[in-house]
C-alpha cells in the first residue's frame, strides 16, 4: 500500500513539474500587459472578486493583463492610453 501511495505521489508532482515547464516555456518572448484585454478575455489578475483568466469585468480593465510580444505592451494605443507593464491604478 505504501509503495502504490508514493507511486501516485511522484506521478502527481511529475506532473505538476511538466505543466510549470510548459507554462513557462509559453511565456517565452511573452509579457505582461496591463490595461489592454477586452472584457472576459485578459489572461490573469483581474483584481479583487475576480479569480483569474477571463473575469475582467470592463474593456481595457488596469488592473487585468494580457500576454503580448515582449516590447510591445507599453507601444499599444486603447481608449485608455497606451498598456502598461505595471497594473494601471483607476
Amino acid at each position: 500500500m505504501k509503495f502504490d501511495k508514493t507511486l501516485a505521489l511522484t506521478a502527481t508532482l511529475a506532473t505538476a513539474l511538466s505543466v510549470a515547464a510548459a507554462e513557462a516555456q509559453s511565456q517565452d518572448g511573452m509579457e505582461k500587459c496591463y490595461g489592454v484585454a477586452l472584457a472576459g478575455q485578459n489572461d490573469c489578475a483581474a483584481g479583487p472578486g475576480t479569480t483569474c483568466a477571463g473575469t475582467s469585468t470592463m474593456d481595457y480593465q488596469g488592473n487585468a493583463w494580457k500576454l503580448v510580444p515582449a516590447g510591445t505592451c507599453t507601444t499599444m494605443m486603447t481608449p485608455n492610453g497606451h498598456g502598461s507593464l505595471e497594473p494601471i491604478k483607476s
